[in-house]
């Protein structure tokens, strides 16, 4: 359904699934917990923040042990460390599953609105000033520039024992507005599919 204006804006979800796959006997339902973590630049941080926090608070409302990363590690989370160091520091917190969420690509398209110039006659009036001043009255609506920004995220899900991917989906977010509005509406898009496919219990 198509966004209208004003609260119904603020309801329509940005996000769409644009693939997804789930291993075959995959479930989350034998993890005791599970780290979030976001595969995100310096400089889009809150992203990060913002999109693990949501996935977080997802899980839980799932019934689903989960951490972020972010939250647990730091911003710099496994920076320069080995995959023995990387592996023990989470068997060491009690994790069995890590969610990953790489930002693959944001996308800036700047679109230009023209303007629009209409003319209103008005009545005769027989004498040059009323003629001059009310028979046509210009109005001018000046352009202007909108910019869009749009987001391609890839969601894995993998069990930390066995090394093995489990589940994967990309979406792809049309100008969400903010980081909290691209995190609810990606948390919602892929956990609803991951219980559609049965990941979830």
């Amino acid at each position: 359904m198509a966004c209208l204006s004003g609260l119904l804006l603020n309801a329509c979800n940005s996000t769409r699934l644009v693939s997804s796959w789930k291993a075959p006997g995959g479930a989350l339902q034998s993890y005791h917990k599970i780290l979030v973590i976001g595969l995100m630049g310096a400089k889009d941080r809150q992203i990060r923040e913002k999109v693990e926090n949501q996935v977080v608070a997802g899980f839980q409302a799932r019934g689903i042990n989960a951490g972020s990363a972010y939250a647990e590690y730091g911003p710099k989370t496994f920076e320069n460390m080995d995959e023995n160091t990387v592996l023990q520091k989470m068997k060491d917190k009690g994790y069995e599953g890590t969610f990953s969420i790489a930002l693959l690509d944001k996308a800036k398209q700047k679109q230009y609105v023209p303007g629009s110039v209409s003319y209103i006659p008005g009545p005769y009036y027989g004498r040059f000033w009323g003629y001059y001043h009310t028979v046509y009255s210009q109005l001018y609506d000046p352009g202007y520039y909108t910019v869009t920004t749009n987001y391609l995220l890839e969601a894995n899900f993998y069990n930390l024992p066995t090394g093995k991917l489990l589940y994967s989906a990309q979406t792809k977010s049309f100008n969400p507005g903010n980081a909290q509005k691209l995190a609810s509406d990606f948390s919602k898009t892929v956990l609803d599919d991951m219980t559609q496919k049965g990941i979830i219990k």
